[in-house]
C-alpha cells in the first residue's frame, strides 16, 4: 500500500512539473521489473532541463519522492533476507548433526627424519614422530577411508572418537572427554592414494558416497575433518571443477574445490548439502603452504571401487595387458607426426607380455577397450581397474590410417592363489604379524613386475596381532637390514637376532616401487 501511495505521489510530481513547466515536456519511463517473488523495482528515467529556481526545487521534491519510493521498496527484501539466511543456516545444521558422527582424527605414530639440530646433515637422523589427518567411517563394522599418505610408514595407528551426540553445538565444542581407539591397516592403495583402516568394537554411523555422475560445477560442498590437528572443523564452499587432471600423462582425475582446505584435512570427506560423499580431501596447491583455494578431492566412483576392493582383497586388483600408455599432446602429435592431436598412445609394450604376444606396438593409439571408448588416460585406467572378466581384453587402436583389433589375454598380481599356499602354522611371522610365503618357481609366475625372483611375500595380515608394522598384503620382503630374505627360516631367525627394543629396517617392493618400511620390533 505504502509504496503504490509513493508511486502516485511520484506521478503528481511530474504532473505538477509538466503544470509550471512551459517549454520542453519530460519523457518519463517508469521500468517495472519483477526481480524477486514480492518486490519491484522502478527504473525512472529523466530526460529534462530545468530553467528556473522553481523548476530546481520541483525537481529537489520529485528527487525525495523517488528516494521514499526506493526506500518503501526495500523493506520487503529486507525482511525477506534473514528468513533465507536462517533457512540455510537450519540446512546446515542439520548437515552437521548428520556428517559429524562420522568424521574422525586419525593420529600416527612413525619414523621419519628428525628437523635439522645444528650438526649437519638432518636426513641422516631419524626418530619417532607423531602426525595427524583426518578421515571418515564407510561401513558401520568398523571400516574407515583416510588417504594412503596419512598413514605411510605407520607404526601405530590411533583413531580419536568423534564426540557423543556430535552436533557443532557449544556443549560439544568444550567437552573435555576424547575416546582413542587403536586401528589397523586394512589395505592401502598408493596409486590411488587412498587407505582403508578398521577398529575393533566401536560403532559408528557410516556416511554414504554420492553418485559422482551427479556432481556439477558450482555446487555447494562442505569439507569436514581435523586441519592442523583442529578437530571437529567444517568449512565451506563450491564446486570449481568436476574432474581436474593435473598432469596428462596421470590416470588420477580430482574434483577441485574452494573450499579451505588444509594439512590435516587430509583423507577427510568432502559433502554434498544432502550428507553424502562426493570426494576425499587429498592435497592443494599453495605457494604460502595454507589454502589458497586450490583444494582437490579423490572422487566418490574411485573411493567406491578401492574400498571394496581393498576390504576384501586387501590391495587393488587391476588386470593389466602389459603396456604404458601416455596422453597425446600437441608436442607429441607433430613430432611423431600423427593424425590427431588428441587421445591416447602406446609408449610401451613390455617384453613377455600379453600384449606383446597378441601384436600390440609402440606407436599405436588406442580406439577402444572392449568396445568402450578409450580417448582419455583416466577413462582407459579406470576401466581396468573395474574390469572383473576372465574373457581376453579386446583392444581397437589406429596404425596409421588403419583400424585393426587385438585380443589380449589379461593378467593380474592372484594373491588369492598365493593365500590357499600358505600353512597357518608355518607360514606365520609373529614377529612382523603376517602370513608369508615365499617366492620360488612355483610362486614367481603368480606375481606381476618382480624385480628380482626371491623375497617374501605378504599373503595376508594376522587379525588381532599385536605388532604394528605397517605391511600390506602384496608386499615382497626384499631384505632386513640389508640382508637379502629369501625363506621364512632366515627371516625368522634375523627378527629374533635383533630382539625386542631392536631396530629394522624392511626393503619391500610395493605395487612396483622399492621402498624402505623403517619400526622397532616390539
Amino acid at each position: 500500500m505504502c509504496e503504490s501511495y509513493l508511486v502516485k505521489l511520484v506521478a503528481s510530481c511530474w504532473q505538477v512539473v509538466q503544470a509550471k513547466n512551459r517549454v520542453k515536456r519530460p519523457r518519463i519511463v517508469l521500468n517495472e521489473r519483477v526481480a524477486k517473488p514480492g518486490t519491484r523495482r522502478v527504473h525512472i528515467v529523466l530526460s529534462h532541463h530545468f530553467r528556473s529556481p522553481m523548476r530546481l526545487r520541483w525537481r529537489a521534491i520529485f528527487f525525495h519522492c523517488t528516494l521514499l519510493l526506493t526506500a518503501a521498496q526495500a523493506l520487503p527484501q529486507s525482511r525477506s533476507t534473514p528468513t533465507t539466511v536462517n533457512q540455510f543456516d537450519s540446512a546446515v545444521d542439520a548437515l552437521i548433526k548428520k556428517v559429524s558422527p562420522s568424521v574422525v582424527q586419525i593420529i600416527v605414530t612413525a619414523y621419519a627424519p628428525m628437523e635439522n639440530s645444528g650438526r649437519g646433515n638432518a636426513g641422516a637422523v631419524i626418530g619417532r614422530q607423531r602426525a595427524s589427518g583426518s578421515g571418515f567411517v564407510i561401513d558401520t563394522d568398523g571400516y574407515i577411508v583416510t588417504n594412503a599418505h596419512v598413514v605411510n610408514g605407520a607404526q601405530r595407528v590411533e583413531i580419536i572418537l568423534p564426540p557423543l551426540n556430535s552436533d557443532g553445538s557449544l556443549s560439544t565444542a568444550i567437552s573435555a572427554r576424547i575416546d582413542t581407539v587403536p586401528a589397523r591397516i586394512v589395505g592401502i592403495a598408493q596409486e590411488k592414494d587412498l587407505a582403508l583402516l578398521k577398529i575393533e568394537n566401536t560403532k559408528l554411523p557410516a556416511l554414504p558416497l554420492a553418485s559422482y555422475r551427479d556432481v556439477r560445477q558450482g555446487h555447494t560442498v562442505f569439507a569436514f575433518g581435523s586441519p592442523e590437528g583442529l578437530r571437529n572443523s567444517i568449512t565451506h564452499g563450491l564446486v570449481s571443477a568436476v574432474a581436474r587432471q593435473l598432469d596428462p600423462d596421470s590416470p588420477l582425475i580430482y574434483i577441485q574445490t574452494d573450499a579451505p582446505i588444509n594439512p590435516g584435512n587430509s583423507g577427510g570427506p568432502l559433502v554434498n548439502l544432502n550428507g553424502e560423499v562426493i570426494g576425499v580431501n587429498t592435497f592443494i596447491l599453495s605457494q604460502s603452504g595454507g589454502n589458497e583455494g586450490l583444494g582437490f578431492a579423490i572422487p566418490s566412483a574411485t573411493v567406491r571401487t578401492v574400498y571394496r576392493q581393498l576390504k576384501q582383497f586387501g590391495h587393488l586388483r587391476r588386470q593389466e595387458i602389459g603396456i604404458g600408455i601416455q596422453t597425446i599432446t600437441s608436442a607429441m602429435a607433430a613430432g611423431l607426426k600423427l593424425g590427431q592431436k588428441y587421445g591416447v598412445i602406446v609408449s610401451d609394450v613390455l617384453p613377455g607380455s600379453p600384449a606383446e604376444a597378441a601384436g600390440l606396438m609402440v606407436g599405436d593409439i588406442l580406439v577402444s577397450i572392449d568396445g568402450q571408448p578409450a580417448d582419455n588416460l583416466p577413462t582407459v585406467n579406470y576401466y581396468f581397474l573395474l574390469r572383473d572378466s576372465s574373457q581376453k581384453v579386446q583392444v581397437t587402436v589406429l596404425r596409421g590410417t588403419a583400424q585393426e583389433t587385438f585380443n589380449v589375454a589379461a593378467v593380474e598380481e592372484n594373491i588369492d592363489q598365493l593365500v590357499s599356499l600358505a600353512d597357518p602354522n608355518r607360514n606365520l611371522v609373529p614377529e612382523l604379524g603376517i602370513i608369508g610365503v615365499e617366492i620360488d618357481k612355483k610362486t614367481a609366475p603368480m606375481l606381476q613386475g618382480l624385480r628380482d625372483p626371491y623375497g617374501i611375500v605378504v599373503a595376508a595380515r594376522v587379525s588381532g596381532s599385536t605388532p604394528t608394522v605397517p605391511l600390506v598384503p602384496g608386499d615382497v620382503i626384499r631384505s632386513l637390514n640389508t640382508t637379502p630374505m629369501t625363506t621364512l627360516e632366515r627371516l625368522s631367525a634375523a627378527l629374533k637376532t635383533i630382539g625386542p627394543g631392536g631396530a629394522v629396517v624392511l626393503q619391500v617392493q610395493r605395487e612396483g616401487k622399492l621402498i624402505y618400511v623403517p619400526f622397532t620390533l616390539e
